[in-house]
C-alpha cells in the first residue's frame, strides 16, 4: 500500500504544479495583471499581421515570394536591432511611459500599414505604395522595440525572486494565447474584407490595448504593485541617479556591456540555427499550408500556422512548475534538441498527421528553453539594465529574422511554387535542409557544456 500511496502523493503534487500557475494568474497585482492583458492583446496583433504579411507584398504591393520575405524580415529583424537601441528607454522613463509610448508607435505604424494601398498609387517594388508600406512598418518596429523590454522590466518589478520563473513564464503563454486567436478571428474577416480588413481590426485592438495600459496600469497599480514586491524604494535610489547628466548615464550603459563575456555571447549567439525555425513559422508555415494542402488545411491555413501559440499557453506553464528546479543550461539541451527534431516530421511530406505532430514537438522543445532563455538574460542583467540586456540578449534573434528572411523565399519559389499543383512540389527536400540546420544549436550547447557551466552560478 505504501508505494501507490506515494505515486499518489507524486500524481497530486504535480496536478498542483501544474494547476497553480493559473491560478496564480487571479491573484495577481492589478498592474501584473494589466502588463498580462496588454501582452495578450500584442500578442494577437503582432502574430495575427504578421502571418498575413508577406501575402499582403504579395497581393496589394504586388511583389513576388523572392522580394516579399525580406520585407517581412525587415520588420522582424529591424525590432530586434531597435530592442538593442531602444531597450535602454524603459531603464529612463519607467515601464508604464515606455508601454504607452510604444503602443503609440505601433499604432500609428499600423495604420499607415494598412493605408499604404490607398494612399500609393503604383504598386511593384520601391513603388510609392511598397515605400508608404515600408514606412508603417518602421512605426512597428520602433513601437515593439521598445515595448518587449518594457514589459519583461516590468515582469521583473511586479513580481518577486520566488514568483519570478512563473511571472515570465505566464507571460510568454499569453502572448502565445494571443498569437492563437488569429486563427479564429483572421479567416472569416479575411474571406469578407480581405487583409487589409483583418488588419483594421488588429489596429482598434491596439488602441484598446493603449486603453488598458492608461486605465489598468495606471500611476496607482504600478506603485500598489511595487510596495507589494519590496522594490519602491529601488525607484526611488534610481531617482537620485537620474540626476547624473545624461551624457555620464549613457557612458555608464556602454560601459557595462556584456559583450566582453564570451560565454554569454556564445550562449546567445549558438541559439541561431534553432530559431530560424520560429522565423519560418510566418516565412513559410503560411505558405506551405496555402500551397502543398487542399481543402480544410488550405481554406483555414491561418488556423493551423497559429496552432503552435495556443499550445504554447498551455504547456509552458506546466514546463515552467514543472522544471523551475532544473538546471538551466541542461534544459536548453534538451529543449532545443525537442524542437530542432520537429521538422524531421515534414521530410515525409504533406500530411495533416505528420502537420500536427511536428506543431507539437516543436511546441514542447519551445515550452522547454525559450521561457528560460529570457529568464536568464533578465535576471542576470543589473537592476537598472534589464531593458538594454534584454535588447542585447535579443541581437542573435535579428540576424536569426533577417538572414532567414532572405533565403527562405527562394527555396519556396523552388520547392513549393505559387500555383504549381502540391504533387509537383518538393517540400520534403525544403524541410530536410531547414532540420539539418536546427540541429546545429543542440550540438553546439553539447559540444560546449563543460566551458559554459564551469564557475557560472547564473546557469543554475
Amino acid at each position: 500500500m505504501e508505494p501507490i500511496k506515494e505515486e499518489k502523493s507524486l500524481l497530486q503534487q504535480t496536478m498542483t504544479e501544474i494547476t497553480q500557475p493559473f491560478k496564480d494568474l487571479l491573484k495577481t497585482s492589478r498592474a501584473l495583471t494589466g502588463l498580462n492583458l496588454s501582452y495578450l492583446l500584442e500578442g494577437l496583433n503582432y502574430f495575427g499581421i504578421l502571418t498575413l504579411l508577406a501575402m499582403f507584398f504579395n497581393t496589394y504591393v504586388q511583389l513576388t515570394d523572392q522580394q516579399a520575405g525580406p520585407m517581412v524580415g525587415f520588420q522582424t529583424g529591424g525590432i530586434t536591432i531597435c530592442m538593442l537601441i531602444l531597450g535602454a528607454t524603459v531603464d529612463f522613463i519607467g515601464v508604464r511611459k515606455a508601454l504607452l509610448a510604444s503602443l503609440v508607435f505601433m499604432l500609428v505604424g499600423r495604420v499607415v500599414l494598412t493605408m499604404a494601398p490607398v494612399l500609393g498609387g503604383t504598386a511593384g517594388m520601391w513603388s510609392s505604395t511598397h515605400l508608404i508600406a515600408m514606412l508603417g512598418i518602421v512605426g512597428v518596429m520602433l513601437g515593439y522595440g521598445i515595448y518587449q523590454p518594457a514589459a519583461y522590466t516590468a515582469c521583473r518589478k511586479f513580481t518577486t525572486p520566488e514568483t519570478s520563473a512563473k511571472g515570465y513564464a505566464m507571460l510568454y503563454a499569453l502572448m502565445n494565447l494571443g498569437g492563437f486567436l488569429p486563427g479564429l478571428i483572421s479567416p472569416p474577416i479575411r474571406a469578407k474584407f480581405g487583409i487589409t480588413g483583418v488588419f483594421w481590426a488588429y489596429n482598434i485592438l491596439t488602441f484598446l490595448g493603449i486603453l488598458v495600459v492608461i486605465f489598468v496600469i495606471n500611476k496607482k497599480a504600478v506603485n500598489d504593485a511595487l510596495t507589494a514586491t519590496g522594490q519602491s524604494e529601488i525607484d526611488i535610489n534610481k531617482k537620485k541617479e537620474d540626476k547624473k547628466p545624461l551624457g555620464t548615464r549613457m557612458y555608464d550603459y556602454m560601459r557595462r556591456f556584456p559583450i566582453t563575456d564570451f560565454r554569454f555571447m556564445f550562449f546567445i549567439f549558438i541559439l541561431i540555427p534553432v530559431q530560424t525555425l520560429f522565423a519560418h513559422n510566418w516565412l513559410t508555415l503560411p505558405q506551405y499550408c496555402s500551397r502543398a494542402f487542399t481543402g480544410v488545411v488550405k481554406d483555414n491555413f491561418e488556423f493551423f500556422v497559429n496552432l503552435n501559440p495556443i499550445f504554447i499557453f498551455v504547456l509552458t506553464p506546466m514546463v515552467a512548475a514543472l522544471t523551475s528546479k532544473k538546471n538551466t543550461y541542461r534544459m536548453m539541451i534538451y529543449g532545443t534538441s525537442v524542437m530542432a527534431l520537429a521538422p524531421f516530421l515534414l521530410v515525409f511530406g504533406p500530411n495533416v498527421v505528420t502537420l500536427f505532430a511536428y506543431i507539437i514537438l516543436l511546441t514542447i522543445g519551445e515550452a522547454m528553453w525559450q521561457p528560460r532563455f529570457l529568464q536568464w538574460v533578465a535576471e542576470i542583467a543589473p537592476k537598472d539594465m534589464t531593458g538594454i540586456y534584454m535588447g542585447l540578449g535579443q541581437f542573435p534573434w535579428f540576424l536569426t529574422k533577417v538572414l532567414t528572411s532572405f533565403y527562405s523565399g527562394w527555396f519556396l519559389a523552388h520547392y513549393c511554387p505559387q500555383g504549381m499543383l502540391p504533387s509537383s512540389m518538393n517540400t520534403e527536400f525544403m524541410w530536410l535542409i531547414y532540420a539539418c540546420i536546427a540541429v546545429i544549436s543542440p550540438i553546439g550547447l553539447i559540444f560546449a557544456q563543460k566551458w559554459m557551466m564551469k564557475d557560472t552560478r547564473n546557469m543554475y
